[in-house]
């Protein structure tokens, strides 16, 4: 896994700096086919994760990981520039490297994680609704009605 993670993410150092580039940024030129490879690589590793322990919430965590870098990965340049920087295959291999050195901490860390995303859950949507109305309620009152 760890070998895999390096060839994606930070296989070659370009010369004359400490940056660290792999063949996720150059995979993702390849429009469709290259991102997929990408993601397939990727998830190998959280399958992986998942045969060795990992916690579920560990789990959807490196998952998260993986779609974010999919799914920025997908915008012409930009996505190449981010998978440049983001190198989501290094962060799942610390995400489980730090369960498999630590459970019960990694369990601790998970749970605050599982309670974040529950109340983002609940107060986006509430946040979303909010502004629609206040936005509905501004349309109104510039029309005059």
């Amino acid at each position: 896994m760890r070998q895999i993670a390096t060839w994606l993410d930070s296989a070659v150092r370009i010369p004359g700096t400490e940056w660290r580039v792999g063949l996720d940024p150059l995979l993702g030129l390849a429009p469709g086919l290259g991102d997929t490879v990408s993601s397939v690589l990727s998830g190998w590793i959280v399958v992986r994760a998942a045969g060795l322990g990992a916690s579920p919430a560990t789990l959807a965590r490196m998952t998260g990981n993986v779609l974010v870098d999919a799914l920025v990965g997908t915008v012409p340049v930009l996505g190449d520039m981010f998978d440049f920087g983001f190198k989501a295959n290094q962060r799942n291999l610390a995400l489980l490297e730090g369960h498999l050195a630590d459970p019960a901490r990694r369990r601790v860390v998970d749970r605050r994680l599982v309670i974040a995303v529950a109340v983002a859950a609940v107060l986006i949507p509430v946040g979303l609704a909010a502004l629609v109305g206040w936005l509905v309620f501004a349309a109104v009152r510039a029309v005059g009605w």
